[in-house]
Parts: C-alpha cells; structure tokens; sequence
C-alpha cells in the first residue's frame, strides 16, 4: 500500500504551467482531423458560439478574460444583489400569475402550497376590477404582496385595492406589492396611450401612505415577445425607467423615492448563463443611471423574472417543464427578487390544477431541496459569466442610446423605429429557427406525430394592436396544423416514403435525420414495407456518399416508375439524376416542408 505524503492538498503542484496558446494548439489538431486547418485564435475561434447582439461565447474563458469588479449586493454597482441579504432569508418571492376569476379557488390553492405573492392581469379581457374583492376572498392581504396588471385601468384598479386594505383592517405600513402602473408597457402592448398624471399620484400616495407598496413597474416583457434580443430587452427597459423617473421627479418626488417606485420584469430563458448574466447586467445598468442622477445608493434594482413565453411550445408541452426549470434556476442564480414560472400549458388556454402545482413546486424544489438561494450571486466570480454580464452591459446601454437619441422611448414606439429593430432582430431568428440552427425540442427537433393534444379552457385574450407577440414554435405550428386538418378531412397524415439503402450503418443516421425533419412538419415518414405500399407520393433516399454515387440514380429511376411525384434526397447537394431536391443539417427546413405540403395539396 502507497502511503501519501501529508504534505496538503496541490493536485497540481507536481505538474508544468501550461499556457493558453498550448490549449490552442490541441485545438486546432483536434480541428484538423476534422478537415479544418487553423491554427492559434483561429482554432478557438471556430469553437465559438454567436449570439444575438453582436455577441459571441467562446469554448475557454480564464483570468485573462477581465471584467469590472462587481463589488458586493446592496452596493453599487449591485451587479451581484439588489440586497446585502440576497434571497438568503428563504428564497426568492414566489409570485403565481392570475388572469381569470374563478371565486379564488385557484389563488387560495397557490397560496397555501408555496406561493408568495400574486400578479393579477386585472381588466379587459382579464379580472374584472369588479371581482377583485371576490378574488382576493379569504387571503391575507397583510401576508401576500398583491402585484397587478391592470392596463388602462390601473387607477381603478389600484383605487379598489386600497378599499380593499382599508375595508379589511390592513395597516398602510402593512401593505406591499405594486399597483402596476406600467403606461409605456401598456403603449407597445395595445398601441394605445394613457395620462401619466394619474400614476404620478398614485405613486407620490405610496411614497406618502404606503412604504411597502410601488406604483409603477417596468415591464421589459413586450420588447421580449416581439422577438427583442437581451441587450434590446435590456435598453428598452432602461429607457423606460428613465422616462419614468424624469415623470417622477418632475411631480415633486426626489430621485430617491422616485427610484423606490419602480420595479423591473424581465424575461428568463432556458438559456441559462444569458439570462444570469442579463440579471446582473440589468442591475449594473440601473445603478449607472442612479449614479448619474446623483443618488447612486438608490440603484438598487428590485426584479421581477418570468418565464419566457416565447420559449413555451404546444406541441409536447410537457417539455416546457424543463425549460421552466432551467429558466427559474437562471433566474434564481441571477438575483431575482420575485419568479413567475409560467405553467407548462400556459401557451394552450388556462392552466389546470396540476400545471399551477408543478409551476410552484419548481420554485419550492430550487430553493428547499437544490439550497440555490443559500449563496448570493453563485455564478458571480465565473470568468465566463463575469465577461458575459460585462459585454451584455455594454450592448445594453448602447441600445438604451440608441432609444435616447430617438427621443426616448415614447418616441422610439411611436416612430415604429423600435418596432423595426425588433422585428429585425426576430427575422434574423427566425431564419435560424427555420434552419434548426436552434433547435425546438419536441416540435423541430424529434417531434412526437402521435402524441395525444392537450386541449385546456380558452384564456382571456392577452392584450394586443401593439407590438406582435412571437414564439419560437410559430412556423412548424403553421405547418402541424396543416397536417392536423388533413388528417381530422382524411383519416391518415401527409406521408413520404423514406428509401434506405445499402445496410444499416450506411443509413441510419441519415433516415433519423430525415424522419425527424419530416415529422416536424407533420409528415408521417413510412420506413417499412414498399413505396407502393406506403400510400405516399413523395420519397427521400437515405444512404451514404459513397452509395449515392453508386445507387442514388437506379433507385430514384425505380421509384419514379412506381409512381413517386418528388424524390428528395438525405445529405449535401450534388449530381444526382432523379433527384429533385435535397434535405440536409441547415436547409431551410419549414420553406421545404410548406413547399411538400402544397405539393401533396395539404391547405
């Protein structure tokens, strides 16, 4: 038996310094047996990743990837907590949202089960100012933070919810929450204008009456879901709490109470890393502003997280489950002071009892059993997540520039210049959503035809005639509900006839790459028996190079003959009679699938 020497633990104490351009040069062999011959930057270049915004992650961040000092939470620049305490106390707030009045059961069963606080879409299609009371039957105002989302009627919203305090013995000192007052927000949502006067009074009676309760939030969400990258996310709702404060400010409130009033919702994706480091940056950002308005300890950005529903799908929603885990981890991890996790059927109608429970539960799980709120700001000291929350910073307040130099944000959506740069941003997705370049799992990456559709009660008609709301899974819900309604007319789905040749190892990566592309637009791909026997008149051949070369042209020649309309053909382009069109990693997979569909005369 060998006996260490107990001479401390330096695992690496007996091995040579090892330099970054010697990591760079097994690289780039690793590259060459791949077929691509660089060497040095180049070689980790190609490992990088773009993102949106001009930014690009790369496969190796060390301590010469340096960032600003992000100082300690409750201090400026409050890049790692809003708070000294962080959400350490027990966990971030829990906050469930309610758009339809059902006598509260729902709000009740929440409150009970682990939710914290309540985000109520109040008005127009939502609750009723009316039955505010009712809905609040039977909880404790002076326990549960009461947020709303009231639109236009945010000051009779706000005026029913103070009755509601004083009718119920609720001391003003007892009171928290926000009233919701969001004009700017509710202006790229409807297209639609409100006074700022009112909400000026509501907040100077809450900086007055109410030191537990805000007035105004900054909601980021409609620049998210009309397809805003993270930096775009970022600068609108700067420029929005700017033309906030200036309003404030101007109605006798000092910059610090003006400050106190606001709180910032933002979006959470189940990309993980840019949602932490777009929470920091978020923070880091708003604290600058306070600086320059000469009250820099008054920075301290309060967040509201929701997850996104632009990463919601209907088709297999019961994904949406891990995208919302991953998302509320990212957004604990990141500092959010509140959490909406949307339920996994938010995007099919109201959500039942089940969704809401797993919805709640995955809060409670991350902070009871995962312990994630223990430590404050755990990815703060990553090289990666440090660089990432800097370069996000910086993208961020150019935009928030950008939106100033229009004239501020009331400007900028009136002109429709922020609307085209969204729009902009979201064609660029788009393409790459198109292209599986992103893949949507369970919708264009390994789709379920089969899957039995989860059906749930119409929602209330989300507020609209602003700007558009958009989700990822767009395009190939077109195309699935094409193949719906031709199956619902004629019993069976589109089929093609996927041909392999040769042996199994020569073609079975190719026929799971074409069936699943295939699938995702609602194509039944047909692998056994004959083409004749599969009822379809469209085929794709699916082999290797070499026996393409070999056998691609006899095989398409027969198939032709048997009655075959269109032959595709599983891999890169090149000469090969018969064959009509070509599938392969990148097409641009829905213009394919929508142009199969009119072929075979699915409407």
């Amino acid at each position: 038996m060998t006996v260490l020497p107990d001479d401390g633990l330096e695992l690496a104490g007996e091995f040579p310094d090892v330099t970054h351009e010697q990591w760079q040069h097994l690289v780039a062999g690793v590259l060459r047996k791949a077929g691509k011959d660089v060497e040095g930057d180049a070689a980790e270049q190609a490992l990088s990743t773009a993102l949106e915004d001009g930014l690009r992650t790369r496969p190796l961040y060390t301590a010469r990837d340096g960032a600003p000092e992000p100082g300690f939470p409750g201090f400026a620049p409050f890049v790692r907590g809003g708070r000294a305490e962080g959400n350490t106390a027990g966990g971030w707030d829990v906050r469930q949202r309610h758009s339809a009045a059902d006598g509260g059961g729902a709000v009740l069963a929440d409150l009970e089960n682990g939710v914290t606080s309540l985000w109520l879409v109040v008005g127009g299609s939502g609750i009723p100012v009316s039955s505010l009371g009712r809905v609040l039957d039977g909880v404790y105002l002076d326990l549960a933070p009461i947020v709303l989302d009231a639109g236009e009627e945010v000051e009779t919203a706000a005026r029913e919810l103070l009755r509601l305090y004083e009718e119920r013995g609720v001391a003003p000192e007892a009171a928290r929450g926000n009233l919701g007052a969001d004009p700017l927000g509710h202006e790229a949502r409807t297209g639609r204008t409100f006074d700022l006067a009112p909400v000026t009074a509501l907040a100077r009676r809450c900086a007055e009456e109410y030191p537990g309760l805000r007035a105004l939030t900054v909601d980021a969400l409609p620049y998210h879901e009309a397809g805003g990258s993270a930096a775009q996310e970022l600068g609108a709702s700067l420029a929005t709490g700017v033309a906030y404060l200036r309003a404030l400010t101007e109605s006798g409130l000092s910059v610090e109470q003006a400050c106190a009033q606001l709180e910032f919702r933002y979006a959470a994706t189940a990309d993980q890393f840019l949602t932490i480091a777009k929470l920091r940056a978020a923070r880091r950002l708003w604290a600058r502003v306070a600086e320059v308005c000469g009250s820099p300890a008054a920075g301290g950005q309060t967040q509201h997280a929701v997850t996104s529903p632009v990463m919601m799908t209907r088709r297999d929603p019961w994904v949406n489950m891990l995208r919302t885990t991953i998302a509320t981890l990212a957004a604990g991890a990141g500092g959010a002071d509140s959490v909406t996790v949307l339920p996994f059927d938010d995007a099919l109608g109201l959500p039942d009892g089940f969704a809401r429970r797993i919805a709640r539960n995955t809060s409670t799980i991350l902070i009871e059993e995962s312990h994630l709120a223990r430590v404050i700001d755990p990815a703060g000291g990553s090289w990666y997540v440090e660089r990432l929350t800097d370069e996000l910073a910086h993208a961020g307040w150019e935009f928030f520039q950008r939106i100033e130099g229009l004239g501020g944000q009331a400007a900028a959506l009136r002109s429709g210049r922020l609307g085209q740069d969204l729009a902009e941003t979201w064609q660029a997705r788009s393409a790459k959503l198109a292209k599986r370049r992103e893949p949507v799992t369970g919708v264009s990456e390994f789709p379920f035809l089969a899957e039995k559709p989860v059906v749930r009660e119409a929602a209330p008609e989300p507020r609209s005639g602003g700007l558009p709301r958009v989700r990822r899974d767009e395009a190939y819900e077109a195309l699935r509900a094409r193949s719906d309604a031709h199956l619902a007319a004629t019993g069976s789905r589109p089929r093609i006839f996927l041909a392999a040749i040769g042996p199994a190892a020569a073609h079975t990566a190719r026929l799971t790459f074409a069936s699943n592309l295939f699938q995702a637009g609602g194509v039944e791909p047909v692998t056994e028996g004959t083409f004749a026997q599969s009822g379809a008149t469209e085929v794709c051949l699916c082999s290797s190079d070499a026996l393409y070369e070999e056998r691609a042209a006899e095989v398409a020649a027969e198939l032709r003959a048997a009655g075959a309309a269109h032959v595709f053909l599983a891999g890169r382009p090149g000469e090969h009679p018969g064959v009509d069109a070509y599938v392969f990693a990148g097409c641009d997979a829905v213009s394919v699938l929508s142009t199969t569909l009119d072929r075979m005369g699915v409407s």
